[in-house]
């Protein structure tokens, strides 16, 4: 088809300036999200199932399990456990479910899945794991769910805490 545009074919000079500017972002894609009222943590998006934002009265309690966990929700037919990942962590306050709606974060790993409820996501990024340092300031009881942070701001004020969704949904914590 001479002289049809649609099938010309360049070598990308004669392209738009914006769709040559187009680059492949650095590192993993990761879900920012808060836990308690300002920290701020990530989870590998690869784990992550669904984000679903329910009202509370959506999540059933179930009598005689840990207290960690806020009950169970059905979404397409699935019953997902929700947990209170604050308290998982050993923040001392229990979430607020007085809200009209809780954010919680499916995670997923070989067949089992788990609702992770937190205070408010923020959205997505793409995090390099080489720019990733040592957790310094993290409890005894969330240590072995962290798998380091990215320092935030100009005077390291601020951190981005990556969990690991594997070692959450493998504790024995959800046990007690």
């Amino acid at each position: 088809m001479v002289g049809n545009p649609d099938f010309q074919t360049g070598t990308g000079q004669d392209q738009d300036p914006e769709l040559q500017k187009i680059e492949t972002p650095d590192g993993e894609l990761h879900l920012r999200f808060y836990v308690g009222s300002n920290d701020e943590f990530a989870l590998p998006a690869i784990g992550i199932r669904r984000i679903i934002e329910n009202p509370p009265d959506r999540i059933t309690p179930v009598p005689n399990v840990s207290p960690l966990l806020l009950g169970t929700l059905n979404e397409q037919g699935r019953v997902i456990w929700v947990a209170d990942l604050g308290q998982f962590l050993g923040y001392p306050q229990p979430m607020n479910t007085d809200r009209a709606e809780i954010p919680v974060i499916a995670v997923e790993h070989q067949g089992t899945m788990l609702g992770l409820a937190v205070n408010q996501i923020v959205g997505t990024d793409w995090l390099d794991a080489e720019q990733m340092k040592m957790s310094r300031d993290y409890s005894d009881t969330m240590a072995p769910f962290l798998r380091g942070e990215w320092v935030l701001g100009a005077n390291a004020d601020r951190s981005l805490r990556l969990l690991d969704h594997v070692a959450i949904l493998r504790s024995a914590r959800w046990a007690a």
